[in-house]
């Protein structure tokens, strides 16, 4: 089956992170689709930025757009993957800047009966403010004091050598990065979607892994690819994260594969 990647990128009033998220796609070596930027209820400052950049993508970028009620990451999610036409969803968040062959790395590993995860470079604040300040998406001129810097390694032989072998059993069994995921839309669609149970900061992306996994869905990990690098901003509220953590642990003990609360009401 021929692949066609929807690349999905979430935001949430950070106009200056996200034009650089967006400079580093203009600039993949492959490029996807289309992209279908989730906008958790950003002011029209994000709007006015994606109409500009509509101009200089030569795919369609779509801007999916809710009102702010609040954290609401897995119905944003559900509508951009519902708008999607791929039939493979490739996800990131909207401060993420994109190797360029970030696109070329997911999709060389796309394989059917699997998920994927990747991996992060967290940059420092210093080097957030210095990219942000110069617009810049240049990480190896301007970035110093990040960590995970390991991350950044780009070695496609060790890459293929380790995807269904790198964090894979036990305690890393559900560990993912939700910044950094692929999944074949049908088996979105399998599980309906992200849980929209799950409001608040934290865990609606491993939710979501659990279920595909019990739905007899592996996961794979892209190590040595698909290198993203994190523009640093302070941590979100974890007010809810305690409820989220009760509601995962629900699906682990249950077996659930399907949310009742999920994508099928937007397709």
């Amino acid at each position: 089956m021929m692949v066609t990647a929807s690349l999905l990128i979430t935001t949430y009033n950070r106009p200056d992170a996200i034009e650089l998220c967006l400079q580093s796609i203009l600039r993949q070596s492959v490029l996807p689709l289309e992209v279908v930027v989730c906008d958790d209820g950003s002011t029209g400052e994000t709007k006015e930025l994606i109409e500009e950049y509509q101009k200089k993508f030569t795919v369609p970028l779509i801007h999916v757009w809710q009102p702010d009620e609040g954290f609401k990451l897995a119905q944003i999610r559900n509508k951009g993957i519902a708008k999607a036409r791929g039939n493979y969803i490739i996800q990131a968040d909207g401060d993420l800047i994109l190797h360029r062959h970030f696109i070329k790395d997911h999709l060389a590993i796309a394989a059917d009966g699997f998920f994927t995860t990747g991996s992060r470079v967290l940059l420092s604040p210093q080097s957030t403010e210095i990219l942000l300040k110069n617009n810049s998406i240049d990480v190896k001129k301007y970035s110093k004091n990040g960590t995970n810097f390991f991350n950044g390694l780009r070695i496609p032989l060790l890459r293929n050598a380790l995807t269904t072998k790198y964090k894979n059993k036990g305690r890393y069994l559900y560990y993912i990065k939700g910044c950094n995921m692929a999944f074949w839309k049908a088996d979105l669609v399998k599980i309906n979607g992200y849980n929209e149970e799950i409001n608040g900061w934290g865990k609606e992306d491993t939710e979501l892994c659990i279920r595909l996994i019990n739905a007899g869905v592996k996961k794979q990990f892209l190590k040595f690819a698909g290198i993203t690098y994190h523009l640093y901003h302070p941590e979100a509220s974890k007010e809810m994260l305690q409820r989220n953590i009760e509601m995962m642990q629900e699906t682990i003990e249950r077996k659930r594969y399907w949310t009742d609360k999920g994508l099928n009401q937007y397709l």
